[in-house]
């Protein structure tokens, strides 16, 4: 998530939040909808729109929020199926550990949703629905994860090298549509299973891909290792040449990858980077964007162009490559200071996004157990959405 807004967010989030939500002011304690035996209030969807809103989630707010909760019941009932609890010291590192992402204590982050009229269970819920969930899919997965040590070597070699290395890849991107989710995860897999060179990575990227890579069959210029998300750039390395990864989930989309070569490149920046970036929010209009391009050199250029525009249109953001958005993160990736992409879309809005800065992260050494740690942690969320699909197959919504 992108945190380092959140302060400057808070000021009318409520009236936005209520104004982009039509009727959430009314009969709040009302049955909005029953998932198997469990109640949404209007309340709690009321609650999570303003949260979303803070957290600058995109799409219909009403919308998003009523997702989230059914997912939040599925996953609350899946974990009492499996005798699961958490403790109080568990969800409340687990809050500490959400707020920090915006240099907040948990109790500092509380405080900052009342002044907006968002309730600390609002906040407390969120997060233990999430641990919960990860404790549900490690039960049901964890014995079906191998991890060999030669995994934990690989991922050690890619965290460790100062650096290292450029890779040459191709990318599908296959769009999750909303309610039809299972049928782009099923593509996925299979074509995960199917593809065996790179003539049939091209030809199913020519067909199926969404993304502006689609009409040279998915391929991609040298990319430095550094500069992917770290869980997309231990997945590429794993690869050998002309292998396919696992499908990765990004927002609202799964992306499958194929190694064509990998370089040493001594002018790569360290693995461990931070970015900083803009995000602006622009009419989807050839003539804009060719304008904006002329006229927007560096990142503090668009700082004019969004005088008098609503504040929530510019977001600039300083972040860890790992905490960047994995759609996001892939668009960074191709981009040098000063660059801009406009593949992505949100609202209704083109994204022009701009790459400010790149600096090196420092980070502790990782040991050999924290590092088998994320690559199983990467497993398991390839298998989580699958999941999760499952239960919602099986639930019975209804309305009051």
């Amino acid at each position: 998530m992108v945190f380092t807004f959140l302060k400057r967010q808070m000021t009318g989030v409520v009236l936005g939040a209520v104004l982009a939500v039509p009727g959430l002011a009314q009969d709040l304690f009302a049955p909005r909808l029953y998932v198997n035996d469990r109640v949404i209030t209007e309340y709690e969807v009321a609650q999570r729109a303003m949260f979303l809103q803070v957290l600058r989630a995109p799409g219909n707010l009403e919308e998003e929020a009523l997702k989230a909760l059914i997912e939040d019941r599925l996953r609350q009932t899946e974990s009492e199926r499996l005798g699961l609890k958490l403790t109080d010291e568990q969800v409340k590192a687990g809050m500490e550990e959400f707020a920090s992402r915006a240099n907040l204590t948990a109790e500092g982050l509380i405080a900052e949703l009342d002044k907006v009229g968002i309730s600390a269970e609002t906040y407390r819920d969120f997060v233990a629905a999430g641990l919960l969930w990860r404790e549900a899919v490690r039960a049901r997965f964890l014995g079906q994860v191998p991890v060999s040590d030669a995994d934990v070597d690989r991922a050690l070699e890619a965290s460790a090298r100062p650096r290292a290395l450029r890779v040459l890849a191709s990318e599908l991107v296959i769009p999750l549509e909303p309610g039809n989710e299972p049928a782009g995860l099923d593509l996925a897999n299979r074509l995960a299973q199917e593809i065996t060179s790179e003539g049939a990575f091209a030809a199913a990227a020519s067909q199926y891909s969404a993304a502006p890579t689609a009409a040279r069959g998915g391929r991609l210029d040298w990319v430095p290792l550094a500069n992917l998300p770290p869980a997309i750039g231990q997945a590429i390395l794993a690869l050998g040449p002309g292998e396919v990864s696992d499908p990765v989930q990004v927002p609202g989309a799964v992306v499958l990858f194929q190694l064509r070569d990998v370089a040493r490149d001594t002018a790569a920046e360290p693995i461990a980077v931070t970015v900083e970036y803009a995000d602006f929010l622009i009419p989807d209009d050839a003539a804009e964007i060719a304008r904006l391009r002329a006229e927007v050199d560096v990142c503090k250029d668009i700082y004019g162009q969004a005088t008098g525009l609503p504040e929530d249109r510019l977001t600039v953001s300083k972040l860890p490559m790992s905490e960047v958005p994995g759609d996001v993160a892939l668009e960074l990736a191709r981009l040098d200071p000063g660059e801009a992409s406009v593949a992505l879309t949100r609202s209704g809005f083109r994204r022009f996004l701009m790459l400010c800065g790149r600096e090196a992260t420092l980070e502790t050494p990782l040991t050999r157990d924290q590092v088998r740690e994320r690559v199983i942690n990467q497993k398991l969320e390839g298998l989580a959405a699958g999941y999760l699909q499952e239960l919602r197959s099986a639930a019975i919504l209804r309305e009051p």
